[in-house]
Order: C-alpha cells, then sequence, then structure tokens
C-alpha cells in the first residue's frame, strides 16, 4: 500500500478495469466479514476509487478507514494522493510535509507530482530521479520512476534522456508497455516518424485492452493531416471510452475530441461539468471554459475564467484553450502569454495545435 500511488500511473496500460471492479466485489465482501473493522479493504478501495477517477468517492472511504485505524505514514501518504487529485493542492502540501523524508521513495514521488503541478520541471525531474535511485532492489519501482521522469522530460523537451531511460526501462522489463508508448511518442513528435510511431501504437494496442494507444493513433492521423483517418480513430476512441465500466477516466481525452475533431460541443460541455463535481482545479475549470466557449457561451467561459483559473497553472493543452478564449475577448497580450507558455511544452500538444501555434505567436 506504501507505493499504491507510484502504481496508479501504470494502471492504464497494464490493468484491467474489470479486474477492479472483481476487486471491488471481493473487497466489499471482505470489510463485511471483518465487520467493518479492518481498514486494510478501505485503503484497497481508496487505490481502486482513485484509478477510476471517482476522487469524491476515495475521500470518503479514506474517512472510514482513518477512523478505524492506519498506520500514520500510509495515512499522510493516501490524504496527499486524495487530496491532490481533488485539486486541494495546499491541504495536500501539508499531508506531503508530514512524510518528508529525503531517502524515502514515497516522498520523493509526491515531491515530484506537486512539483510539475506548480510548473517546477527542474525540481520535479530531481525529485523522481531520488525515487528512482532510492529504488534499492526493487526493480519494478525503479522502472516506474524512469519511465515517470523520461515522460516529465518530454514536457521539458529533453528528447535525448527521456529516449535512455525509455529504453531502459524496456531493458529491464520488456513487457512496459507504458515507456514503449513514450517511444512510439518521440517517434511521432520529434522524429515526425509517423510510420514507426503508428506501428508501435498498433502493437502496444495488440497487446493491451487500454484504450491509451488508440487515443495515440488519432495523434498520427492528426500529424498525416488526414481527415477521415482522424475521424475514424477519434469514434474507435470514444466507443472504447464510453463504455460505462471506465467511468471517469477518460473525460479530458474526450472533452479534447468534442471540441475537435468529433465535433460535438454539447457533449464536451456536459462531460467538462460532470469532471468539475468530481474535482474542481484549475485543470478541470479550464476545460470547463473551453467547453462553454465551443459552445458559443463568451461570456459564462470568461466569468469561469476570471474566478477559477486566472493566476493558476495550467498545463500546455488548458493553456492553449485559454489563449484562444483570451484572443476571442480581444485580451491579446494574455492571448500571447498563455500562447508561448503552452508552445513550450509542445510534445504535450498535437501537431494541428502546435502547426497553429506558431502561427498565432507574434
Amino acid at each position: 500500500m506504501k507505493y499504491a500511488n507510484q502504481l496508479i500511473g501504470r494502471f492504464h496500460l497494464s490493468g484491467n478495469v474489470n479486474d477492479i471492479k472483481l476487486s471491488d466485489s471481493i473487497l466489499f465482501k471482505l470489510a463485511n466479514t471483518f465487520n467493518n473493522k479492518e481498514s486494510a479493504p478501505y485503503m484497497v478501495f481508496v487505490t481502486n476509487s482513485i484509478l477510476q477517477h471517482q476522487f469524491k468517492q476515495a475521500d470518503s472511504l479514506l474517512q472510514i478507514a482513518s477512523l478505524i485505524g492506519v498506520k500514520i505514514y500510509e495515512l499522510n501518504a493516501t490524504l496527499f494522493n486524495v487530496q491532490f487529485e481533488l485539486g486541494n493542492i495546499t491541504i495536500a502540501s501539508e499531508y506531503l510535509q508530514k512524510i518528508a523524508k529525503d531517502n524515502d521513495y514515497g516522498y520523493q514521488f509526491r515531491k515530484s507530482k506537486l512539483s510539475h503541478y506548480n510548473g517546477e520541471i527542474d525540481s520535479s525531474i530531481n525529485a523522481m530521479l531520488k525515487a528512482a535511485n532510492l529504488s534499492g532492489n526493487n526493480d519494478g519501482l525503479k522502472n516506474i520512476a524512469l519511465s515517470n521522469m523520461a515522460d516529465l522530460m518530454l514536457h521539458a523537451g529533453l528528447v535525448d534522456q527521456e529516449y535512455s531511460n525509455y529504453l531502459n526501462c524496456i531493458k529491464s522489463d520488456v513487457s512496459d508497455l507504458h515507456s514503449l508508448m513514450g517511444i512510439g511518442k518521440i517517434a511521432l513528435l520529434n522524429d515526425h516518424n509517423d510510420s514507426l510511431a503508428q506501428k508501435i501504437f498498433k502493437f502496444v494496442t495488440s497487446k493491451t485492452n487500454s484504450p491509451d494507444p488508440l487515443f495515440q493513433l488519432i495523434s498520427v492521423s492528426e500529424q498525416r493531416q488526414n481527415k477521415q483517418e482522424q475521424f475514424i480513430c477519434a469514434t474507435n476512441f470514444e466507443k472504447k471510452v464510453t463504455d460505462t465500466i471506465y467511468g471517469n477516466m477518460y473525460n479530458k481525452y474526450l472533452i479534447y475530441l468534442y471540441i475537435g475533431i468529433l465535433n460535438n460541443p454539447v457533449k464536451a460541455k456536459a462531460i467538462a461539468l460532470n469532471e468539475l463535481k468530481n474535482r474542481n482545479t484549475p485543470q478541470t475549470n479550464a476545460w470547463y471554459a473551453a467547453a462553454l466557449f465551443a459552445n458559443g457561451k463568451n461570456d459564462e467561459a470568461m466569468a469561469i475564467y476570471k474566478n477559477n483559473i486566472a493566476g493558476k497553472p495550467l498545463e500546455a493543452l488548458e493553456q492553449y484553450y485559454m489563449g484562444k478564449l483570451m484572443q476571442a475577448n480581444k485580451q491579446q497580450y494574455n492571448a500571447q502569454q498563455f500562447f508561448k507558455e503552452a508552445a513550450k511544452n509542445e510534445f504535450d500538444l498535437s501537431q494541428p495545435i502546435s502547426n497553429e501555434l506558431k502561427q498565432l505567436i507574434k
């Protein structure tokens, strides 16, 4: 349980949502068997809820476990996980400080996540490297840290180091689909080798039920500027992730598609509002504002921006969304600032958006 949060990021590719549902069923029976006097089943419930992006449910379950009794480190570490996902960053930071210990893997891993949220990419990479070095003989934990560090390097544009880390992870574990996907992204976004990227993503698709490689195939079609292929790939992804078994896990991606390729802003707004109710963060507010704007509700979008987004950290896609909103409202200086920040993380964006930003930045 100590390292549960580190495993969460890897589940999407290697895990099966049906396994989580089955696990929940077994845990429910187990909790009843112990007459709800054992916290362990509830702590696993918490992790499963986070995996499924059911963050408020995770918070409620953690409160139950806490009342039964949880070891202090595990409790504070999991409190960080839940509060961080809910967007309560100040509270999450306080729990992180309660487990602060430079020679602890779990602390450094979570510190990296918080630094990344705050836009401190160098600090985030350094903390993840420390986590990798603290993994001891546990190759699984080391690979998780190294591949996460490679993801961070993608944000920073450190392609050579990123590729090396992904490659080392695959050499250590040939079944590491996460790192293989990372190499596919490098092939697509840095080398512009869409054929190789497509082969990698299709291979990953053949090895997992996860929708993740299906989304990357959309990126391939976008780089090729093939509208028909884009629509087919986006539709395949939509069909997969709108199965109720996935719940809220892929809402961000659906919003992006409904605003763009699939051109269904009404659905984008509905999903964004649902996501906002699930976790109220600057990021989810940006999704909602972008969806409102796509529906022609400019004043409502600006109100959301002013009250819940302005001055808060955002990632590249959300910065692009807000730049477009500012541009439409003739706030050219703010628009340019958002566009420039988004362009710094071009590997987080689709090729069409990256190309558009080059035209938008003056």
